[in-house]
C-alpha cells in the first residue's frame, strides 16, 4: 500500500461531503421516485467514484467543494446504471438487499434509473459555468461510452466468437469510462491544463479495466457474503466476462466443453460448478488476474507522468494511488 490517509478514511471523507449532497439532489423528485431513490442510496457500496472526483479537484490544489458537482454527477450516473442492471441481468439482489425493480417493480426501476440519469446532469448545469459546461460534455461521452460498453455485453450473450479484443473493449466502455471521468471531473471543474487532465482520465480507465477484471472474477469465485450475490451469478446468465473469454479462446478442448456448456439454454448448479472447473482450467482465472496488474500498473504509470507536474500536489496523487490499490486488491 502506498503512502497518504488510509484509504477507509478517504472514502469516510468523500462520504461525509458527498452523502448529504445527494440527498438534497434527490429531495428534489416527487414522492413517486424519491422513496425508490432513496431505498437504493441506502444500499450504496464504498463510494469510490465520488472520492475520486473530490480527490481529483484537490490534485490539482483546489478545495474539495470544487469536484463535489461532479462527485454527485457521478455517483447518480452509476446508480442509473446499476438499477438497469439489475434489470438486464434479471438480479433480485444486491448487497443482501432486494434491488430496486425487486422490491418497487420492473417499471418503477426503469423510471427511477431514467430519472437519476436525468438529475445527474442538472445538478451539474445548476450553475453553467464555462468548467461546468465542460465536465457536463465529457460527462456525456462518459455516459454513452459506458451505453456502448452495456450494448456489446447484452450482444455478447448471443454470440459465441468473442476475442479477447472485443471484451477488453467492452468492459472499457461499460466500467473504464465512468472512472475515467470521475478521476477527473474535479480536475475539470478546478480549470486544470488539459495535459493533467488526461492524465488523471488514463488512470481512471486504466483502473476500471482492472477494476472490471477483478470483478469478473468475483463474478465466478466470490464469496456471496462479501459480494453480496449467489454464487456464481455470472455464469448463470452464461456472460461472456473476462475469464470466460479468454478461456473461450484459450484454443484447448476445455474451450470446446466450455462453449457447449454455454450453448445451453439454462445452466442447473451442477453445470455451474463445471463451468467454474473449465474456466479455471482453461486459464481464465490465471489471465483475468494477469490482466487486472497489468492495466494497474498502467494506472500507476499515468499518475506518475502527473505528478511530474508542479500543479499537482504529490500527497493527494499519493492518495489515489492507496484508492486504485485499494479498489482493485480485492480478493480474487
Amino acid at each position: 500500500m502506498s503512502g497518504g490517509t488510509p484509504t477507509p478514511a478517504i472514502l469516510e471523507r468523500a462520504k461525509n461531503l458527498v452523502d448529504p449532497a445527494i440527498a438534497a439532489a434527490l429531495g428534489g423528485l416527487g414522492d413517486e421516485l424519491r422513496v425508490p431513490a432513496e431505498y437504493h442510496f441506502q444500499g450504496r457500496g464504498k463510494g469510490t467514484r465520488p472520492a475520486l472526483a473530490i480527490l481529483s479537484a484537490e490534485a490539482v490544489g483546489a478545495p474539495s467543494e470544487t469536484g463535489l458537482p461532479g462527485a454527485v454527477a457521478i455517483e447518480l450516473i452509476h446508480d442509473f446504471s446499476l438499477i438497469h442492471d439489475d434489470i438486464i441481468d434479471n438480479d433480485a439482489e444486491r448487497r443482501h438487499r432486494p434491488t430496486v425493480w425487486a422490491k418497487f417493480g420492473v417499471g418503477v426501476g426503469v423510471v427511477v434509473g431514467d430519472a437519476l440519469h436525468a438529475l445527474a446532469f442538472e445538478v451539474l448545469m445548476a450553475d453553467p459555468t464555462p468548467h461546468r459546461v465542460k465536465a457536463t460534455k465529457h460527462l456525456a461521452d462518459a455516459v454513452s461510452s459506458m451505453i456502448a460498453g452495456q450494448s456489446m455485453d447484452m450482444a455478447f450473450e448471443e454470440r459465441s466468437n468473442i476475442t479477447l479484443e472485443q471484451c477488453l473493449a467492452m468492459e472499457q466502455g461499460k466500467t473504464g469510462a465512468l472512472l475515467s471521468y470521475a478521476s477527473s471531473v474535479g480536475a475539470i471543474l478546478a480549470g486544470a491544463d488539459d495535459d493533467v487532465v488526461e492524465g488523471l482520465a488514463a488512470y481512471g480507465a486504466n483502473m476500471g479495466i482492472a477494476f472490471q477484471a477483478v470483478d469478473d472474477l468475483l463474478g465466478i469465485w466470490g464469496d456471496p457474503e462479501r459480494t453480496g450475490k449467489p454464487a456464481g451469478a455470472d455464469l448463470r446468465e452464461r456472460k461472456k466476462s473476462l475469464p470466460v473469454v479468454i478461456a473461450l479462446n484459450s484454443g484447448t478442448s476445455v474451450a470446446g466443453e466450455l462453449a457447449d456448456l454455454y450453448a445451453r439454454p439454462h445452466l442447473e448448479t451442477e453445470d455451474i460448478e463445471a463451468a467454474r472447473a473449465l474456466v479455471d482450467v482453461g486459464g481464465g482465472r490465471e489471465g483475468a488476474q494477469a490482466l487486472a496488474r497489468t492495466h494497474l500498473g498502467l494506472a500507476m504509470s499515468a499518475l506518475d507522468s502527473v505528478s511530474r507536474n508542479d500543479s499537482v500536489v504529490a500527497e493527494v496523487v499519493e492518495e489515489m494511488r492507496s484508492l486504485a490499490e485499494f479498489i482493485v486488491g480485492r480478493d480474487f
